[in-house]
């Protein structure tokens, strides 16, 4: 079994595959300071759970945003798993994806897993729309060139960066508002956030689809996909496990290739 990891800003997800097939996911938020012992605390528990055990894991591929907790991860496969040292997908990775930009180096590892892991479910042209600490958009050509994007604050670093500075307002669920015209205060803030994002996204994604000429189709994916697709009219698919696939895709690529 394979255990892929994608580890953003706010949250690492986890995931075990056996072959092609997701067994399980779990979410525990990002910490730079966890160590080895505790992802293997975390993960024990997970596994048990599902009734997989640690022999059961024999690779490891980590997609990760934050270079603070790479070490850690490192050490979990060597010291608990006992698995092969983890692949960590960079720019540099040959996952067949061209990085058509300024500078590749610039491409988060995550950007480049969904572009791989959505041209080979959806063809292309796409753009991708992933809902994490940052709202980001991926254009990814029909031939698997990955051509460049936008980023955008995300939905709830904006949130709470409001609460943070307006006095008179108080953190709040993000819950679907009952029309866009607001009638008290904890709507306001659901219809401007939602509402505010789905527009976001649907004027982003017209604006780049003029400029690049073609008629993409919309994945979303990230922890918030869901919720956002409702406000957007340009989203057409919602595919939460979009990350942990690429990761998985690179995984039996790179595999294939030795």
């Amino acid at each position: 079994m394979l255990l892929a990891v994608d580890c953003g800003n706010t949250q690492v997800v986890l995931g075990v595959f056996d072959q092609d097939k997701l067994l399980a996911s779990w979410r525990i938020s990002t910490n730079a300071r966890r160590t080895a012992d505790e992802y293997m605390v975390f993960l024990k528990d997970f596994l048990n759970s599902k009734g997989i055990s640690f022999d059961d894991i024999h690779g490891m591929i980590v997609g990760s945003v934050v270079p603070a907790v790479n070490d850690a991860l490192y050490k979990l496969a060597e010291s608990h798993l006992h698995c092969p040292p983890p692949l960590f997908v960079d720019y540099q990775t040959q996952t067949g994806i061209k990085l058509m930009v300024d500078n590749p180096a610039e491409v988060g590892a995550d950007r480049i897993i969904d572009a791989l892991a959505a041209h080979k479910k959806y063809g292309g042209p796409l753009i991708i729309v992933d809902f994490g600490t940052a709202t980001t958009l991926d254009c990814v050509s029909a031939a698997g060139e990955y051509i460049g994007g936008a980023i955008c604050p995300g939905v709830e670093i904006s949130r709470d960066a409001l609460f943070a500075h307006a006095a008179k307002l108080s953190s709040i669920a993000l819950t679907k508002p009952p029309k866009v015209i607001a009638t008290n205060s904890a709507d306001y803030l659901r219809s401007g956030i939602l509402w505010g994002y789905g527009g976001q996204v649907d004027s982003l994604v017209r604006r780049m689809s003029e400029e690049w000429g073609q008629q993409p189709k919309v994945i979303a994916t990230g922890g918030l996909a869901p919720l956002i697709a409702d406000y957007s009219d340009a989203i057409d698919v919602v595919d939460i496990y979009l990350t942990l696939e690429g990761l998985m895709m690179i995984w039996d690529k790179l595999n294939a290739d030795v």
